[in-house]
């Protein structure tokens, strides 16, 4: 009878567990932190190009100046899809250079999650981006590049990512971004694909296939995984696996005092888009892309100016300013909005996703971009604090 009444305590009391969850975060009191919110790739209302901070700020529940919480749908200055293949328009460049100052006033920080934009017959016809397509909306505009000065000079928070200021932002605009923050795009950007087999993977992008086959007597030998590297002039490269590569996808890496300050691994799998990226001494490198090649994999890598290591997180916080760019499409990860109202759910992280490569980018959030973010985060509302109980005093 013991037994039975003790596994009826723990019954109730793992049952119980989600709701004492939802109740911690009902009553934990809000952070106010206005941020600018910039995202112009986004096909779905539910935003997944910026749908990974919003899960961050309501889980921890930073709210706007009007003390609501960030709503995914409405909250970002971008594109936004309606009904009937319909959209709006609302990014910075509705607003005057007076509103731009307003704007860097009233804003604590600001976060560009994506500038790619949206394309014809990605819009119009669902489909995925598998050829090339005349953009709708997209690019770094002169008024993004107005504002983010403007927050430098102010010395608030400015977080950027892949790919602010590469394809299709104009090169003006690209170079005077490149010039403010001290770091310089090479050209080239990559991705890690499960397979290469097009019978198989319908993933691949047809310009990609099309662009190798012309550069290479209309050839495609490839079946296994690995990485595709893309420059801007269309050049493709092929690393594949066991051909090119002793493991098939770029690892991230961090020394021991970074990891520590901001809750990562030594090692963490992406498997999605990156840039390959030079940046000043003036700026830290917080992480840097790893690719394990073999020989041939090195060779064709030092052909065309690549390097196997690569930044992967770049920070500049210091007095001056504060910045930090991601080199990757790091906000863009299918997580559910349910799980941030629940105090505490990292805890549980393991039960979200597996080993499988299909999961990375989901065991991304949980192990590298929700701490980096949080302890982000964290650190500059300690500075916003401590800064306005000294004006106080």
């Amino acid at each position: 009878m013991k037994r039975i009444a003790i596994n009826k305590v723990l019954f109730y009391v793992i049952i119980g567990i989600p709701l004492w969850m939802f109740l911690a975060w009902v009553i934990w009191p809000k952070t106010k932190l206005a941020i600018a919110i910039v995202d112009k790739t986004v096909l779905f209302t539910s935003g997944q190009e910026h749908a990974s901070l919003n899960w961050i700020l309501k889980n921890n529940k930073y709210s706007k100046a009007n003390n609501d919480l960030y709503d995914v749908k409405k909250d970002y200055y971008g594109f936004f899809p309606n009904k009937n293949k319909k959209f709006d328009l609302k990014g910075l460049e509705k607003l005057s250079e007076k509103e731009l100052e307003d704007l860097s006033r009233t804003s604590d920080m600001t976060y560009f999650t994506d500038t790619y934009g949206v394309y014809s017959k990605e819009w119009y016809l669902a489909k995925n981006l598998v050829e090339r397509q005349r953009l709708l909306y997209g690019g770094l505009s002169v008024q993004d590049m107005l504002f983010l000065k403007k927050m430098k000079a102010k010395k608030k928070l400015v977080i950027t990512e892949f790919n602010t200021f590469a394809t299709p932002t104009p090169e003006h605009i690209a170079k005077d971004f490149e010039q403010t923050f001290k770091i310089k795009w090479t050209g080239w950007v990559g991705k890690y694909f499960d397979s290469f087999d097009t019978t198989q993977n319908k993933e691949i992008p047809r310009w990609l296939i099309d662009n190798y086959k012309t550069q290479n007597n209309n050839q495609w030998p490839f079946k296994k995984s690995g990485i595709a590297f893309v420059s801007k002039s269309d050049k493709i490269i092929i690393l594949e696996y066991t051909t090119h590569l002793i493991s098939e996808i770029p690892l991230i890496v961090t020394a021991k005092k970074e990891r520590k300050h901001y809750n990562i691994p030594k090692s963490m799998k992406y498997s999605f888009w990156f840039d390959v990226v030079q940046t000043s001494r003036s700026n830290k490198v917080i992480s840097f892309y790893d690719i394990k090649v073999n020989e041939d994999g090195k060779k064709l890598l030092a052909q065309n100016n690549i390097p196997p290591q690569f930044p992967a997180v770049i920070e500049h916080y210091r007095e001056d300013y504060k910045f930090y760019y991601f080199c990757g499409d790091y906000a863009d990860n299918p997580i559910s909005q349910g799980g941030s109202y629940f105090k505490g759910i990292s805890y549980f992280r393991r039960l979200f996703y597996n080993d499988d490569v299909a999961a990375e980018r989901v065991s991304f959030f949980w192990e590298f971009y929700k701490p980096m973010v949080e302890s982000i985060l964290r650190r500059y509302q300690e500075d916003l604090n401590s800064n306005k109980s000294t004006i106080t005093n």
